[in-house]
């Protein structure tokens, strides 16, 4: 008769307690599946089989045992966010089995076959941008089916061929290291406690790599829409990302909409693109980004080149017509992959359908003259965490802030405030951030107004929360750069 003996000691579960955060969907969510293999190992309970032997007058003279097997198992699951997963699959743990040989002279061979199904929760750990530990346990429905044979003077059992199904538990311990953002390896140790067919109770562990694939993990997610409060300005951008940073603070950031499958420049933006080509001039040093966008309608093939024929239209219109540099200028394309608004609404897609020109910052624009158009500039200003008090070295700059818009009175300006989504390794609920990013627009503003002079209905004051990044935040630097004021200057006829 066969055993599988009780291991000694438990498999600690590290991570798990992530569990007990919320279960709010992230951006980190989304399907899984994979697939592992490995090697499984099962304790054979030689002492005791010779015991029950030696019951029947039998005497064992040695003992062979096959406790070692190639296991597998095919999974899926959901990731609710950067912490906790539910997963479930098949598993085949193998065979296994031993022979015994008697005296009198004869053979007692027991093999067993297990296989079945688990449903786990998985406890995440991420240690790095790209690492992660994580544990789990849940419940394993399997399935054993034994065999004996006999020679001689053993005598088999009543049933040669008993199988049984039973639910127990199940543990693991792994790591993960994603290569990109929908394909990660897994190394793991599990471990699964299962009831034979002859009333035996024991452990097989399993030791396993293998791929998981995150289903869309591409593709960025929207932001909440609970969470995010409709733009005050209707034109103003996605975010302001500069390619050249240096010690320069003051940018052109232009938005451009189009007409659905259309790439030509409407007469209008003509005009803005006129202003932008002026700022071009002024500051020589500065280069451009073109980034173009589409909406949803369509395949996504098909829109990314949409967006790159917007992109580089703007660029010809620029070189052409105002014999800017090409070398300064860079068309991208990111088709529907980067939306602004509710693709589920005409409103939303007209917003989505756009060009936005981002153009590497210049050291003043005091002196540069409004033209009638509509477009916008911006100066950023970073904060401490959870902060929202105006640093000293940021003084100057709004000084400079408060005399533009008093030389130029058909300005206004819209004070935007964004925050991190993390804070060292802490994720901020994003009610904070959305609150600390109003708290830090709203500073700015009072500044402005009670300090320089600025006449308060000329500004107004737009929170985004953690919806608007402009950097993952899983670097310090990174995090910083999230932790800003944008001051978007708004020319209109």
């Amino acid at each position: 008769m066969k055993r599988i003996a009780k291991a000694v000691g438990t498999l600690g579960l590290v991570g798990f307690a992530a569990m007990s955060g919320q279960f709010a969907v992230a951006d980190d969510s989304g399907w899984v599946g994979g697939l592992s293999v490995g090697q499984s190992t099962a304790n054979i309970d030689d002492a005791g089989i010779a015991a029950q032997l030696l019951g029947s007058g039998l005497t064992t003279t040695s003992m062979t045992d096959d406790h070692r097997d190639t296991g597998y198992k095919v999974f899926g699951g959901y990731r609710f966010n950067r912490y906790f997963a539910l997963e479930a699959g098949y598993f085949n743990l193998g065979q296994f089995g031993f022979t015994s040989t008697t005296t009198p002279a004869g053979t007692l061979t027991g093999e067993i076959k297990l296989q079945g199904l688990n449903l786990d929760a998985v406890g995440i750990l991420p240690l790095a941008e790209s690492f992660s530990v994580f544990g789990r346990v849940g419940w394993n429905y399997a399935e054993a089916r034994d065999n004996f044979t006999n020679t001689g003077a053993v005598a088999v059992p009543t049933d040669p061929n008993p199988s049984k199904r039973d639910t127990n538990y199940k543990l693991g311990l792994g790591l993960q290291y994603n290569f990109t953002e929908s394909l990660g390896m897994r190394a793991e140790v599990e471990r699964y406690r299962i009831n034979d067919a002859v009333g035996n109770r024991g452990d097989i562990d399993l030791v396993s790599v293998g791929l998981v694939v995150r289903f869309g993990g591409d593709k960025p997610a929207p932001a909440p829409r609970a969470a995010t409060p409709p733009p005050r300005v209707a034109a103003a951008p996605v975010r302001v990302i500069v390619p050249v940073r240096a010690q320069k603070q003051y940018c052109s950031v232009l938005d451009l909409a189009y007409e659905i499958d259309r790439d030509e420049i409407q007469r209008d933006d003509k005009e803005k693109l006129g202003v932008v080509a002026t700022f071009l001039k002024k500051y020589p040093d500065t280069t451009a980004l073109i980034e173009g966008h589409t909406d949803n309608v369509g395949t996504a093939e098909i829109n990314m080149q949409l967006s790159r024929r917007r992109a580089q239209s703007v660029v010809s219109f620029l070189v052409q017509d105002y014999k800017i540099d090409p070398s300064r200028l860079m068309a991208v394309g990111y088709g529907e992959e980067r939306p602004i608004a509710d693709n589920r609404t005409e409103e939303g897609k007209r917003a989505n359908r756009r060009v936005n020109a981002v153009i590497a910052c210049a050291s003043d624009f005091e002196g540069l003259k409004v033209v009638a158009a509509r477009t916008t500039m911006a100066v950023e200003i970073e904060f401490d965490p959870y902060k929202h008090e105006i640093k000293p070295e940021y003084r100057d700059e709004l000084r400079k802030v408060a005399n533009f818009m008093k030389a130029n009175p058909s300005v206004t300006a819209t004070v935007e405030g964004h925050a991190g989504k993390y804070l060292g390794a802490k994720e901020i609920t994003p009610e904070v951030s959305m609150e600390v990013s109003q708290q830090r627009a709203t500073a700015v503003v009072n500044y402005l107004v009670d300090n320089l002079g600025v006449a308060r209905s000329k500004l107004s004051t737009a929170a985004f929360g953690q919806t608007r990044r402009v950097d993952y935040g899983t670097t310090l630097e990174g995090q910083q750069e999230n932790r800003r004021i944008n001051i978007l200057y708004n020319y209109v006829k």
